[in-house]
């Protein structure tokens, strides 16, 4: 899964100051979490490894939401023989809007 974001200039830019930094920081530790959360509550469970195996990696500037079995993607995307049962892209979707105007908030 990608997001692309435009503008990364005057981000950058914006960044520069350490109080936004850690303004930032915040909103990117919030909507990791919350998207975590999403993706634990989304995720099909049969024998609940995959629901184990979901993870979050928090830094001062990233959030990584994700799964660590050999499976996990075709669960995600569907195969020919099954059905897909996303979990992570709702997951993304559902703090998307959110983490944006949040970012926008902290960078003004």
């Amino acid at each position: 899964m990608k997001i692309t974001l435009s503008g990364i200039d005057s981000l950058l830019k914006a960044l520069s100051g350490e109080e936004v930094r850690g303004k930032v920081s915040k909103v990117v530790q919030k909507h990791g979490a919350a998207m975590h959360k999403a993706a634990l509550r989304n995720v099909p469970v049969d024998t609940g490894h995959l629901k184990r195996s979901i993870t979050l990696e928090v830094s001062s500037m990233t959030a990584k939401v994700q799964e660590h079995t050999e499976y996990g993607k075709w669960v995600e995307t569907g195969t020919r023989k099954m059905a897909a049962q996303p979990f992570m892209k709702p997951a993304l979707q559902s703090v998307e809007g959110a983490f944006v105007a949040d970012l926008r908030k902290a960078v003004r």
